[in-house]
């Protein structure tokens, strides 16, 4: 049997490419930063720089994608590419890219990293939503939480290795190509399951989003797409500098080099509980509440910058990063029943913005600051803030707009499916 008629080979495949693409992808720098920082190849205004270059390719990749069809249609005359043809390339480009890092040509970096932020999303939403699909015909969606443990499995991965490469005292340029030697092998790892379309599977992935509610207002979707938009600020100052932060604060400490995986375990956990959470309410105050457990999370850091504090914060932040996805997604499906692409792409394009916007502030707050541990301090309280602010809006948003009724969908992992069909 071909590998992608079985759920678990699938479920696998999916978990080990959004490894690739977010792990290794778009987070491998944040472990690295610190050795290129060491090396004397890069400083932190240009680190920001990098960071946002990474995260303006994923918006830019994530828009594509939702237009992909379209586009096609109208500037070619050649058959569309199905999903796994579209993985196998982004897993491949991804696997190159991080090779290229490795070159002392840092005038090339920020195209790596922009092209990298492209092809990140690329795989993370294709393989989302054939391995869904994929899924979806042998009735077992539930084996979608795993797959969403890829992300924080390549983050603990990826944390780790660094930490010991800088025990070893190797250089960035080592670490970049140790990196892109391990996406190489575990993308060939699973090229066999990412096999040629299923008609079949491309009907189930096409089904009717479920009619819970007969669609949302203007308002009512400009401010989720806002608030959405603000968790992309909140926590990526935190995701881009933890290990530089922990520096700061923890010279000469054992721990400096296992907050990021803390952090990524914490993802891990977070997106298998996702899945499993059973709660037949509006899903905006449990939005509100993984919020407010992000803002205690960047705000541990500079409340106690101890031990214990950049553990908890590490915790708190990681726990609800793919929940808050999970759920947001969800209430795009509420409010467009009937197409729910369109909003969905707009909420992926807001926590774009909101990704990109966090290291520049970071870069001008160091800069104005005197030190960077005041920058640090001043943007990380800013970013809680506008978690909080966040959260504020999905109570306003629950009790302006309450529910007609409660009918969502069980928590298999279907309703994350919708959101990258």
């Amino acid at each position: 049997m071909n590998p992608s008629s079985k759920p678990i080979p699938v479920a696998l495949a999916g978990m080990v490419s959004l490894a690739v693409a977010m792990g290794i992808g778009r987070f491998a720098f944040t472990p690295l930063l610190p050795m290129m920082l060491a090396d004397g190849v890069v400083d932190l205004p240009g680190a920001s720089w990098l960071a946002s270059a990474n995260y303006f390719g994923y918006l830019l990749g994530a828009l594509l994608c939702t237009l992909q069809p379209w586009l096609w249609r109208r500037f070619t005359t050649l058959p569309a590419l199905d999903s796994p043809a579209l993985v196998r390339a982004g897993l491949a480009a991804t696997s190159l890219l991080t090779l290229g890092m490795a070159l002392q040509s840092p005038g090339l970096w920020p195209l790596l990293r922009f092209a990298a932020g492209v092809a990140s999303a690329v795989v993370f939403l294709y393989t989302s939503g054939w391995c869904l699909a994929q899924l979806a015909r042998c009735d077992a969606m539930a084996l979608g939480g795993l797959m969403y443990a890829g992300p924080g499995g390549g983050i603990v991965a990826s944390g780790l290795l660094a930490g010991a490469m800088v025990h070893w005292h190797q250089s960035a340029a080592a670490g970049w190509l140790l990196f892109g030697v391990l996406a190489t092998l575990l993308s060939a790892l699973v090229w066999p399951v990412f096999a040629r379309d299923d008609p079949a599977a491309q009907a189930v992935s096409s089904t009717a989003a479920p009619t819970a509610a007969p669609g949302g207002s203007g308002v009512e979707m400009t401010l989720l797409t806002v608030a959405y938009g603000l968790a992309g600020f909140g926590y990526i100052i935190t995701a881009t500098f933890l290990p530089v932060i922990a520096r700061q604060a923890l010279p000469g400490s054992a721990w400096l080099d296992l907050f990021w995986p803390i952090f990524g375990a914490a993802v891990v956990a977070g997106a298998l509980l996702a899945t499993r959470i059973r709660f037949a309410g509006d899903l905006r105050y449990l939005l509100a509440a993984c919020y407010a457990m992000q803002s205690a999370g960047v705000a541990a850091s500079t409340v106690r910058p101890t031990l214990a504090g950049f553990v908890a914060g590490s915790l708190l932040l990681g726990l609800p990063f793919t929940t808050i996805t999970f759920f947001a997604m969800r209430e795009a499906r509420r409010l467009r029943p009937a197409s729910p692409t369109g909003l969905m792409g707009l909420l992926t394009a807001m926590y774009g913005v909101g990704q990109i916007a966090g290291p520049p502030l970071a870069a001008m707050l160091i800069a104005r600051s005197g030190t960077p541990a005041r920058g640090f301090a001043l943007s990380l309280e800013i970013a809680a803030g506008s978690l909080v602010v966040g959260a504020l809006l999905y109570l306003e948003l629950a009790r302006r707009y309450p529910m007609a009724q409660t009918a969502l969908s069980p928590p298999d992992g279907r309703a994350a499916g919708r959101g990258t069909d």
